[in-house]
């Protein structure tokens, strides 16, 4: 699978999970048994990955909406804006706006055209923040 057919995997499996009281196992079981999303260990390690990082990443996104409180956001911009913050903040193969294009194209496939510019605004208040070093946005 292509990095970019992983993260929309487990974006499927991450939204699923903000529907849902399943652990990740019973979510992985639901989607190969669907035969929708394909899965594979870089989908699985992606979704276990953020799913245990929700809280910092949810706390992100919290401090960067500043046109949304987080109950108010879409459970699907959610899951879109935790891959980003997950690819940003804790994979070091990603630039930051390498991982922000990334969550724009899921946006334009998943979300609401107005979610898309939502969502590039959090991610870009993040990326124009202190909180970034420029070696994060180098190779882009």
């Amino acid at each position: 699978m292509t990095r970019r057919e992983v993260r929309d995997s487990a974006f499927k499996i991450i939204y699923q999970s903000l529907l849902r009281d399943d652990t990740a196992e019973e979510l992985f079981e639901a989607a190969i048994e669907s035969e929708e999303i394909p899965v594979d260990d870089d989908v699985k390690l992606m979704v276990k990955d953020v799913l245990s990082k929700a809280p910092q990443l949810d706390e992100m996104i919290t401090k960067f909406s500043k046109k949304r409180t987080f109950p108010r956001i879409a459970k699907i911009n959610v899951a879109i804006l935790r891959i980003a913050f997950y690819e940003i903040l804790f994979n070091d193969r990603i630039p930051t706006n390498a991982a922000i294009k990334e969550a724009v194209v899921l946006a334009q496939n998943y979300s609401q055209k107005e979610d898309v510019a939502f969502i590039n605004g959090v991610l870009g208040a993040y990326s124009r923040s202190s909180e970034v070093s420029d070696s994060e946005n180098e190779g882009n």
